[in-house]
């Protein structure tokens, strides 16, 4: 065997031992993540709350949906987020109809906050019930998501239950990069964030969907504590554990609905905000180009050795069985080498954008990285 067939197959075998890495952990965390379980105590009310800017097009759908809620007492409170479309005028007219709907106005912005965790906090304040069932306008809850949520963590004593909704997914854009929310979870989380993994860098959240138990939110300060950043849902987690609250992850396909966005230019755009609070680090993200590029996309390179084509047969599988478990469109799973580089892409431009001082930026408004 000369030089170059020997360099072939030892890098063959080390993608295959990457490859295992994530396909073990998920097998495990495919059995350990379950829907939630359980019913609400008496005298439950769930807040559901709906931070909102320029969501005419959504907010309908959102408030029609968690009006629907049965099992539990719910309260909808929207807090508009200085919209300049309907969305207040909307709301307005739901609140007319229905006395457990209420819309609030976000105060100005501080110094220091962004906008949607500001908007979370002043809802907070506002919300009078004993569980903040924070969504967004884009999410769609099914019929018993509130009462299964607030059951789940009144039978395991969890303070937070979070779960990724349905994702819909409609275009090539979308199909590129929503995919990866599930794939992370299940295939690079340690435990797929149930509660028993205590360490708060083994948390994780989807602020699509998050349910609170009130007390444990402000004794952990709450959208208080993490003002500064994008991705709420992860620091919000992470700092609960660090206060040695119970946070979990639950099978969220069956509890909601949402369509995060409809082509490629906004999935970029979306997902690039928040990854300068997630892999896109100098120390971090090296790491997990070598995980996952390894694992997923360097085999190509190595066919047709038969340890490269066993590591693609894993990924492929993998990327399979958790496409199918959350209900994401089949057709999806074939694109899956091209969605581990976009997502690559995504976070090494991220990475690239803060060491160049440029702002993250959202709905009109530019924020410095924390």
């Amino acid at each position: 065997m000369d030089n170059d067939a020997t360099w072939d197959f030892t890098w063959a075998w080390i993608a295959l031992a990457l490859a295992m890495f994530p396909a073990t952990m998920g097998v495990v965390n495919l059995f350990l993540v379950r829907p939630p379980r359980g019913v609400p105590a008496s005298g439950t009310l769930v807040s559901i709350l709906v931070p909102a800017r320029n969501e005419a097009a959504n907010i309908s759908g959102c408030l029609d949906a968690a009006l629907a809620s049965a099992g539990v007492a719910v309260e909808v409170v929207v807090m508009d987020d200085g919209s300049t479309d309907g969305t207040a005028e909307i709301v307005r007219a739901y609140a007319a109809r229905d006395a457990r709907v209420r819309l609030e106005a976000a105060p100005a912005l501080p110094s220091g906050w962004t906008g949607k965790v500001h908007a979370c906090a002043r809802l907070a304040d506002a919300a009078r019930g004993t569980h903040f069932l924070f969504i967004d306008a884009d999410v769609r809850l099914a019929p018993d998501a509130a009462a299964s949520m607030a059951g789940h963590a009144a039978r395991t004593g969890t303070v937070m239950v979070t779960g990724v909704p349905k994702q819909v997914i409609g275009s090539l854009g979308e199909a590129l990069t929503v995919p990866m929310i599930n794939f992370l979870i299940f295939c690079y989380l340690p435990g797929g964030g149930r509660a028993f993994t205590q360490r708060s860098g083994m948390a994780a959240a989807c602020g699509q969907l998050l349910l609170v138990e009130r007390e444990g939110y402000f004794a952990s300060g709450g959208h208080e504590g993490v003002r500064g950043v994008l991705h709420d849902g992860l620091a919000l987690a992470r700092r609960m554990r660090e206060h040695g609250l119970a946070t979990e992850i639950v099978e969220g396909h069956a509890l909601a609905t949402c369509r995060m966005y409809t082509n490629f230019r906004d999935s970029w755009a979306g997902f690039i905000k928040n990854a300068r609070e997630g892999m896109a680090t100098p120390v971090g993200l090296p790491i997990w180009t070598v995980m996952l590029a390894g694992a997923h996309l360097w085999p190509f390179f190595f066919l047709p050795r038969s340890a490269a084509i066993l590591a693609l047969a894993l990924g492929f599988a993998l990327r399979a069985a958790v496409t199918l478990r959350v209900r994401e469109p089949w057709w999806t799973i074939p694109l899956h080498p091209l969605t581990v580089l976009v997502a690559l892409a995504i976070q090494w431009a991220a990475l690239v954008r803060g060491l160049m001082g440029k702002p993250a930026g959202w709905k009109g408004r530019a924020y410095e990285p924390v």
